[in-house]
């Protein structure tokens, strides 16, 4: 294809090329302006690109937020390259098609060039606000990266371990920004991050004092009692595998919890196991993925004692390898309604969706999920699940999963023929269930899943004995496993696992199923 100083060629689903005009020549190597817009409307949009070279090495562009192997610029940027040749991907969040290409840059290129970014989905119209609640960026940043990534909810992660944003500072009285009409994001989020695992922090009306590095003590229990003496406090579970887990579990103390998380990552799995956090049985759950199935285990046996805690999603953008909003949730609520309050609100209520790629918005009975169905001692009920869904990725498998186990696996193109409609599942005792789609891919644990719905049958809860049984057990191991000699200290500790092991018994006791 012939070209005097420069190629650029683009793909979306189907291979387009482009040959660009040569202008004034300006010094060696070139200058590419590039200005993305949406293709409905034909404005600029914030968005984020990786860009790389031959030898595929990140290129950054001056003065715009980088991280890792990716930046985000405002709709329109210039870059100034060396001569040869890039590739390059565009993205906007998920709910936008992703444009890939590469280009070639010779001497002394001058020339500018319009990419339209297509919007496949507009969650926000339907009611579903997108959120991430693992942010690690600077608060200087945060408000090109939230609209370069087309997410609501972002509360910034200000103080953890020695980085305390407010470290002889008055924090700010004000900390919740509005921005952009209907964007988010709150100033004083935190995270306790230390042996137990990780503990995050929201909606706080001042940091926590929490200690610094993999210790043991004060204990983290300390530090959810005082936030807990904030009014409009959120504590969520990090990752579900961190060892003080059936701890936080039984205290009631905890309102999330992290099934969408930052071992997750948009190009691998952060580690090949569970960092510091309980070890999963890696015959059970091998590969790149098992730490996402085994993730999933453990939140779904704590729904089986009987507990109603949503899922929640983050990313850790600043600290793992992922962009803002990668690990994502999104939660219903009315167009009208929506705000920053009423988010959190409807959260609590559990009308959540958790992603890091599928779109899948699932509907039981026309009830978002967080719904309590309810029957009479003795009646069954039958409920019918619908859905739609988009994805990006190939989808390996749609499920309802009930009471921890899957009820029903559904081929796409079989769903697809029964216009989005799943078999029913059927109760005659007290339970819970929830849909997800999975993706082949193979590097990476990339799905989607919603909150539970729960069944109440009579008045019975369903109490598993084999899943209380599991975190009684985690208790000892945990116990068993502490590191800390001073006996004044240790004994501060351990009053909260004996709390903890109390609580678990209670539970094998009262369990009225396997």
């Amino acid at each position: 294809m012939p070209c005097r100083n420069f190629a650029f060629f683009l793909t979306a689903c189907c291979l387009v090329s482009l040959i660009m005009p040569t202008r004034q020549a300006r010094a060696a190597g070139g200058e590419l302006r590039i200005t993305v817009v949406d293709r409905d409307t034909g404005k600029p949009i914030a968005c984020r690109m990786h860009l790389k070279n031959a030898k595929g090495v990140a290129q950054q562009a001056p003065k715009m937020p980088f991280f890792k192997d990716h930046f985000v610029f405002p709709g329109k940027i210039t870059l100034k390259l060396p001569k040869g040749s890039y590739t390059f991907e565009l993205e906007r969040g998920p709910e936008y098609a992703v444009r890939t290409g590469h280009f070639t840059i010779e001497d002394f290129a001058d020339d500018e060039k319009t990419i339209d970014l297509h919007r496949a989905v507009n969650m926000a119209d339907e009611g579903w606000w997108s959120g991430d609640l693992h942010i690690h960026r600077p608060v200087k940043d945060i408000e090109l990266l939230m609209e370069a990534e087309d997410l609501h909810i972002g509360p910034v992660i200000t103080w953890w371990h020695e980085r305390r944003t407010w470290e002889g500072k008055q924090p700010p009285t004000k900390p919740l920004v509005k921005f952009a009409g209907n964007r988010y994001y709150q100033l004083l989020a935190g995270e306790d991050e230390r042996s137990g695992g990780a503990l995050l922090f929201f909606n706080l009306d001042t940091p926590l004092e929490t200690a610094a590095g993999m210790t043991e003590y004060p204990p983290m229990m300390d530090f959810v009692l005082a936030a807990r003496k904030q009014p409009k406090a959120w504590i969520d579970v990090e990752k579900p595998f961190w060892w003080d887990v059936p701890i936080w579990l039984a205290s009631g103390k905890v309102d999330s919890i992290g099934v969408a998380n930052n071992h997750m990552c948009r190009e691998q799995m952060y580690a090949k196991d569970e960092a510091w956090g309980k070890p999963r049985d890696k015959s059970r759950f091998p590969g790149p993925v098992g730490n996402g199935q085994w993730t999933q285990e453990i939140y779904y046996r704590a729904l089986n004692c009987g507990l109603r805690i949503p899922p929640s999603a983050g990313s850790a953008s600043g600290v793992l390898p992922n962009p803002v909003g990668y690990n994502r949730m999104y939660v219903w609520v009315d167009k009208d309604d929506f705000n920053y309050d009423s988010w959190w609100e409807a959260f609590k209520l559990g009308r959540v969706l958790v992603t890091n790629g599928p779109l899948l918005r699932p509907l039981a009975e026309n009830r978002m999920p967080g719904h309590v169905f309810k029957g009479a001692a003795g009646e069954e009920l039958s409920i019918e699940i619908t859905a739609n869904l988009s994805t990006r990725d190939t989808i390996d498998y749609l499920e309802v999963i009930q009471d921890g186990r899957v009820a029903h696996s559904v081929r796409l193109d079989d769903w697809a023929k029964a216009n989005g409609h799943f078999p029913p599942v059927k109760f005659r005792k007290s339970g819970w269930f929830m849909v997800r789609a999975v993706t082949t891919n193979a590097k990476t644990y990339r799905f989607a899943a919603s909150a539970p719905w729960y069944v109440e049958i009579g008045d019975q809860p369903r109490i598993s004995k084999q899943s209380a049984k599991f975190f009684l057990d985690w208790v000892g191991e945990r116990t068993a496993g502490l590191k800390l000699e001073n006996p004044r200290q240790r004994a501060e500790v351990l009053k909260y696992h004996d709390m903890a092991r109390t609580y678990w018994q209670d539970l094998v006791s009262k369990a009225n199923a396997d």
